[in-house]
């Protein structure tokens, strides 16, 4: 019983720090993010895909095609994904495990070029 109190206090108050924490204002003097803004176009027709529900935060050469980008097609990308091996590697575009992450999913990095 002793136990179990103790966590539910440690819970409770790591909770409460949480909530102080994330209710706290910016500075006036902050400036807003910029939106992204970084234009890329495809190399060639390449496939758009969305991670599976049990695959992680990176796709992967199974994950399911939202669609397709096609040649010359521009796109708008601030983010990258790094796979660390196994099926996040690709072929398309010369191989590696760097995605670029665009609207709708993640396409492989090689397969853009910058605008």
């Amino acid at each position: 019983m002793h136990r179990t109190g103790r966590l539910l206090t440690t819970a409770a108050a790591a909770a409460a720090v949480l909530a102080t924490g994330l209710s706290t204002a910016p500075p006036a003097t902050a400036a807003a993010p910029a939106s992204c803004t970084s234009a890329w176009k495809a190399v060639r027709k390449v496939a758009v895909r969305r991670p599976a529900w049990n695959e992680g935060p990176v796709a992967t050469t199974r994950s399911p095609v939202v669609r397709y980008l096609r040649r010359g097609e521009r796109v708008t990308s601030c983010t990258v994904a790094v796979g660390r091996g196994g099926w996040s590697d690709y072929r398309e575009c010369g191989g590696g495990s760097l995605w670029r992450v665009v609207p709708g999913g993640q396409v492989p990095a090689r397969c853009l070029e910058r605008v």
